[in-house]
């Protein structure tokens, strides 16, 4: 009975196994075999010229400041835009969710349209909007004879505006997903809580954030990923300047991949990549468990 379901199990998980396979763990031993390699423009022309270098190029992007100038910046950029994508998205997930807001449909098509909206189109209109001399932000910073900085091309400004863009392009995913968290707690919970004389402050600390642990689990994993992924905002937007304080891993994979066609280095920051993003995830799953 045993091997029967253990062979039925099998057959159900193998299109799954296969998939990963195929679309995950092959690409990422590729990138790592690619990665301990000098593949560069030559060996595109001829692939003899290929050389196994072994972790050189990882001893090369360790010692380049470049590297951590990158890995600081995604770093800054995940620290601060993530836990404020999960802010605003669990206080529209509540102020949607709530029983006296009407045209709930209507709010949540609109905080959701900014995710179905192409990325490079409103990182142009953001570019506009930041622009220092005839941007709206800094003519309505004027009219109020408030300082107008120069958005994007202040170092000290440059990243917070791009963090605020990422926020707005994508707290409407995990808004969504909040309120599908939202609508699975039992109303019995706030019920028994309003009778113990819970007040709304006590029933959202002590009932809906403790029933939400699942879904902040998911909501920070997927978010903390696509935080550490960030490329085409400061790409659009100002190139990774001013002075490099917007350069991220990914545009530096980038450059290094397609405008210098060191593939090989380019893996390695890929693979990088890679571990970082994996830490962050077991990280996040382990403190979850341990609470």
């Amino acid at each position: 009975m045993k091997s029967t379901e253990a062979r039925a199990a099998l057959l159900f998980l193998s299109p799954a196994i296969v998939l990963l396979s195929v679309f995950f763990f092959a690409p990422v031993i590729a990138g790592f075999a690619l990665s301990i390699t000098d593949f560069d423009l030559y060996s595109i022309g001829d692939i003899h010229n290929l050389r196994f270098i072994a972790l050189r190029n990882y001893g090369d992007l360790l010692g380049n400041p470049i590297f951590w100038t990158a890995f600081a910046n995604t770093l800054y950029f995940a620290l601060v835009g993530g836990p404020l994508t999960v802010a605003v998205s669990l206080v529209a997930a509540l102020l949607v969710n709530a029983k006296l807001t009407r045209w709930k449909a209507l709010f949540r098509t609109i905080y959701f349209a900014p995710v179905v909206t192409t990325l490079v189109a409103v990182s142009v209109v953001f570019k506009y909007l930041y622009h220092p001399r005839f941007g709206i932000i800094n003519l309505a910073l004027g009219a109020l004879h408030l300082p107008q900085p120069d958005w994007l091309g202040d170092p000290h400004w440059a990243m917070p505006a791009i963090i605020l863009l990422g926020v707005w392009k994508g707290f409407g995913y995990t808004m969504i997903i909040f309120i599908a968290g939202l609508q699975n707690v039992p109303e019995e919970l706030y019920e028994a809580a309003r009778l113990d004389g819970a007040g709304m402050w006590r029933q959202f600390r002590h009932v809906t954030l403790p029933m939400l642990g699942p879904t902040f689990l998911f909501v920070g994993v997927v978010v903390a990923i696509g935080q550490l992924q960030i490329f085409a905002e400061p790409y659009v937007m100002t190139k990774g300047g001013p002075l490099n304080k917007t350069l991220t891993m990914v545009m530096m994979m980038y450059e290094q991949g397609f405008k210098f066609w060191r593939m090989g280095y380019a893996a390695a920051v890929a693979f990088v990549l890679f571990l970082i993003i994996g830490a962050a995830t077991l990280v996040q799953m382990r403190l979850r468990e341990k609470q």
